[in-house]
């Protein structure tokens, strides 16, 4: 930032910046266009002469978000179901910035206005940036993608990995003996959750559900649950579980911390329509457990 004789602050480097995404509540922006008039009072200035134009956009802000949510083992929290409702809106830019300034990509300024069209979330697509509308002309409707708000629904679900019941950290396991794996079904850790979003008059509406659950259990073997398991009882004795089980062949004994590094990692599957349109998202989670597996005791 330099000064000059008469007190005018001038920034050169201002002139070389393109404008940035406009994202706030109520913001302000330099548009700046390089050699198009002189600084007043600064008749030695050259190169870095610049006009500067600024305008202000007034956004309204109604993003929302709803619920708590937990996990077994873990202080993760989360919304049950959630609403995202993003506002959009057009606004004129006025005064109009000079003709050299890139948004009008040389269209003529007394024939047409400038418009930005700008939403409360910076990562809708096609939701932020310049528009030339010819002078008397309406801007077009913008056109959302219902993808990205289908994304922006499930985001607001804030999905976990699996809650799971068993194997526990405390537990104590044997080898050969038949371990039943299963997982506790809740909203943000299996499903189903719900969530919409909104914007630019289009509302998608997202729900999703595990689908399946890999297990990936320390010793090298993987299994693979299309459920969330069954839950042992005693009366089952040494059956195997009839819906997601392991059994291993060795112990933990020489395994880091004398435990088998267990993994669940669950596959989110979300459907979702809106805007005209369907489709189906994916996200994928998981959840540690350290299992300690022993020899079976035999008592003589």
């Amino acid at each position: 930032m330099g000064e000059d004789v008469d007190g005018h602050e001038v920034d050169r480097s201002r002139a070389s910046l393109l404008v940035r995404r406009l994202a706030a509540v109520t913001g302000a922006l330099a548009l700046a266009s390089a050699g198009v008039a002189h600084a007043d009072g600064d008749p030695d200035i050259g190169a870095g002469k610049c006009k500067v134009v600024k305008f202000c956009v007034d956004v309204g802000v109604d993003d929302k978000t709803g619920g708590s949510g937990g996990q077994a083992g873990g202080s993760q929290g989360g919304s049950e179901s959630g609403d995202s409702n993003v506002e959009c809106k057009y606004t004129k830019v006025d005064p109009k910035p000079p003709a050299e300034f890139p948004a009008w990509k040389g269209a003529d300024p007394k024939k047409n206005d400038l418009y930005f069209y700008g939403c409360t979330d910076g990562g809708l697509d096609n939701a932020d940036g310049f528009v030339v509308v010819p002078t008397g002309q309406q801007p077009p409707v913008a056109q959302i993608d219902p993808q990205v708000l289908a994304q922006r629904a499930a985001d607001s679900m804030t999905l976990l990995g699996p809650d799971i019941a068993s194997p526990r950290a405390a537990g104590k396991y044997s080898v050969g003996v038949p371990m039943w794996m299963w997982v506790t079904q809740g909203t943000t850790t299996y499903g189903p959750n719900t969530a919409s979003a909104s914007a630019g008059g289009v509302t998608v509406t997202a729900t999703a559900k595990v689908s399946k659950i890999v297990w990936t259990m320390g010793d090298g073997a993987s299994v693979t649950c299309t459920g969330p398991g069954t839950p042992y009882t005693s009366s089952k004795g040494m059956a195997q579980s009839p819906t997601c089980g392991h059994e291993y062949s060795k112990t933990s004994a020489g395994s880091q911390s004398g435990k088998f590094p267990v993994t669940a990692t669950s596959t989110w599957t979300i459907n979702w329509q809106g805007g005209g349109q369907a489709g189906q998202l994916t996200e994928i989670r998981q959840t540690n457990v350290q299992v300690a597996v022993g020899e079976v005791q035999v008592v003589r």
